[in-house]
């Protein structure tokens, strides 16, 4: 008998919302962390379920991420319901705290945490921070009023305060690297990120309707990736198909068509296509020194299996 899931939650996403969703056979689960392929996923099994690369809605429409605060759970399940193809659903949350559903094929992708990172932080810039506040009915942040009796001149509408700068990369990265927060209080943390992959390790291995993909292997041979899962999902593809469902699938495609491959989520992302940034692996050689490279390797080292570091990193 299994145990009750975990709950992660963040000021954003609440993995209980999983608790009253309603499996039917064959339903996909893509669980990704952030920045490590979930919306390449996504557009991977949009492709396999509707075998053309003209699809009938928006990625983000016909892939929800059901943890997601700002959508209500009610109308999220309902669009979902309410879908007669196959369905694949988004989201962050690690294995452990979601129902293992038998009827449901799990995909779990991971990717090197030191690219993982970087594309992370870059990706701060594009979010549209008031953006988010408002959707999740967020008051402004507090201005204290002016006080007449200390003013009596009427006052030009004061500048915003400026908001702090983000460390320089490597130093952000290092920070990132030294972060004891756990997986339930960050699951972006590098706790988070190893516990996530970690997690979907061991039960690929004893599941099997749990698959586990790399980020580096979808560079590789994309074909090759997308013809096992198609197979693990038991998708028969004709042949003639083929190069222009994989032709989709690249980075460049989706990046020229970010406006219905990037997940918009009510204009969080101030560019849609600055999403897509550069789609590769090994940007962290630029960024490490060997002393930061040791210094990693010892700390993973402490946080997951040797198997499943060495996976990560090859």
């Amino acid at each position: 008998m299994r145990s009750a899931p975990i709950r992660y939650e963040s000021d954003d996403e609440d993995s209980a919302r999983w608790l009253s969703f309603p499996f039917r056979e064959g339903d996909i689960v893509i669980s990704t962390r952030s920045k490590s392929g979930t919306t390449w996923l996504q557009m991977i099994c949009a492709l396999l379920v509707f075998q053309t690369p003209d699809l009938p809605a928006p990625l983000e429409g016909l892939s929800p991420w059901l943890d997601w605060k700002i959508r209500p759970l009610d109308d999220v399940v309902r669009r979902l319901e309410a879908q007669p193809h196959r369905r694949f659903v988004k989201t962050h949350t690690p294995l452990d705290g979601l129902p293992l559903d038998h009827r449901a094929t799990y995909i779990v992708v991971a990717r090197d945490p030191r690219d993982l990172y970087i594309s992370l932080y870059h990706q701060g810039a594009n979010i549209d921070r008031d953006a988010v506040r408002r959707l999740l009915g967020r008051p402004e942040p507090d201005v204290e009023p002016a006080r007449p009796e200390l003013h009596p001149e009427p006052l030009l509408t004061p500048a915003p305060e400026p908001q702090p700068e983000r460390p320089p990369l490597d130093q952000a990265l290092r920070r990132w690297i030294d972060d004891e927060s756990s997986p339930q209080a960050r699951m972006d943390s590098i706790r988070g990120v190893l516990h996530h992959v970690t997690d979907a390790w061991q039960r690929s291995r004893a599941e099997p309707n749990v698959v586990l993909v790399h980020y580096s292997d979808l560079l590789a041979d994309l074909e090759g990736q997308m013809r096992a899962l198609a197979a693990r999902l038991d998708i028969a593809v004709p042949e003639e198909r083929w190069p222009a469902l994989v032709a989709a699938a690249t980075f460049a495609s989706m990046k020229a068509a970010a406006s219905a491959s990037a997940p918009q989520g009510g204009g969080v992302l101030k560019d849609p296509a600055a999403f897509f940034r550069q789609g590769r692996s090994g940007d962290w050689r630029g960024v490490m020194s060997a002393d930061d490279r040791t210094h990693y390797e010892q700390r993973v080292a402490e946080l997951a299996p040797a198997e499943v570091i060495a996976w990560l990193h090859r």
